[in-house]
């Protein structure tokens, strides 16, 4: 009897120990496809979007300029850091690479984060300015402007991610993430708190410039139509206070000499059809709108991605008792690396002059439309 009892508690842990090694295997199974498809769809989606941005020109512009310094710093990320984490997951959530290597990925992935956060506040600005100062935004955003900006976002994000390479908030290998990273501990006696509160900050700030724009926009919308006043004319001279539009009327129709009258701030000529202008404002007031909608798109799943793991880490932080669920901080945490590789989608879904480029450029597909016409701002 005692025997039979023996052999039942051994054939039961043999049971519960093949259980446990199949749910392991499921497990790290999922972990390594998920991973490995998030690796490919990020390098090759931000790779074709990098070039598509350097061999167009027409698209050498300031909100694309910060595009590709996104899709860089999301390259960089998946190409660099997620292959430890895959090498991580097959070898059992163990790492083997020492502990510089760690802090170094650590540095890197960090790096990546905040420089995304600090890119997508500094183009939230930009975008304001796009809309509701046009004039300037055109004159001032110029390339070296951009790349000002650019240096000065890679700049914060270093002083950001450096310190903790130095044990200021250390960094370590997480066993439950599968990654190195900020070591999450009582705020008592942790710094990355600190660290944590300012990436929430420029979040948040980044959503209250977006906010703006949108209140911005719907006081335009409820502005009263122009109301156009007739010209006194005397021996087709004209002049009162419709002056400038009928001279502007008159440019228009073809009898104008001379430089561009003051209200046709924006034009656009084709260059195969002479005699025929129209008016750019609309036109480049709806582009800046679907520009800025993109961007709107990326810092919502920005936030979105991010925030499940956010919230992982105060708990950590300030949680006395219970710990972060398994299976919470694994969706956080994966769903922290999906957003390197979401980018390309919604640029080429939300934007279609991406679209057009990315079918002409690198697909070749040359449909019959219409060249794109120069316009100047004055």
């Amino acid at each position: 009897m005692a025997n039979q009892m023996e052999e039942k508690k051994k054939h039961d842990c043999r049971s519960d120990h093949f259980s446990l090694w199949i749910t392991f295997s499921v497990k790290s199974f999922l972990k390594l496809t998920s991973l490995g498809f998030i690796i490919g769809v990020s390098v090759v989606g931000n790779l074709l979007i990098s070039i598509l941005l350097v061999k167009d020109k027409t698209l050498h512009r300031a909100p694309y300029y910060f595009l590709l310094d996104l899709c860089c710093s999301d390259i960089l990320r998946s190409a660099i850091c997620f292959p430890f984490v895959f090498n991580s997951v097959k070898n059992g959530s163990t790492w083997t690479y020492g502990t510089l290597t760690c802090k170094v990925i650590a540095f890197l992935g960090v790096l990546s984060c905040f420089h995304t956060a600090f890119m997508l506040f500094c183009i939230s600005v930009t975008r304001y300015l796009a809309i509701a100062h046009h004039r300037f935004y055109t004159k001032r955003l110029t390339f070296w402007t951009c790349l000002a900006v650019i240096c000065m976002v890679w700049t914060l994000s270093v002083a950001m991610a450096f310190p903790p390479v130095l044990d200021v908030g250390t960094y370590s290998f997480i066993r439950e993430e599968d990654q190195c990273t900020f070591q999450h501990r009582s705020f008592r006696a942790n710094d990355s708190l600190g660290f944590m509160l300012l990436l929430a900050l420029i979040l948040l700030a980044t959503q209250l410039v977006y906010l703006k724009l949108i209140f911005f926009v719907h006081d335009r919308r409820k502005m009263k139509p122009v109301q156009f006043v007739a010209a006194v004319s005397q021996n087709w001279t004209f002049h009162g206070p419709g002056a400038s539009g009928q001279a502007a009327a008159n440019w228009l129709a073809g009898f104008g000499r001379g430089p561009t009258p003051p209200t046709l701030l924006g034009i656009r000529q084709n260059a195969n059809t002479t005699g025929r202008r129209r008016l750019l404002v609309l036109d480049e007031f709806k582009m800046e709108k679907r520009i800025s909608r993109m961007f709107y798109i990326m810092t919502f799943l920005f936030l979105t991605l991010w925030g499940p793991y956010l919230v992982a880490c105060y708990w950590r932080v300030f949680a006395r008792g219970p710990v972060v669920p398994g299976g919470f901080l694994t969706a956080a945490v994966w769903m922290s690396f999906a957003q390197a590789g979401i980018n390309p989608f919604v640029c080429i879904f939300s934007n279609r002059e991406l679209r057009r480029c990315f079918s002409t450029t690198l697909l070749y597909c040359r449909k019959s439309r219409l060249p794109r016409e120069p316009y100047c701002v004055i």
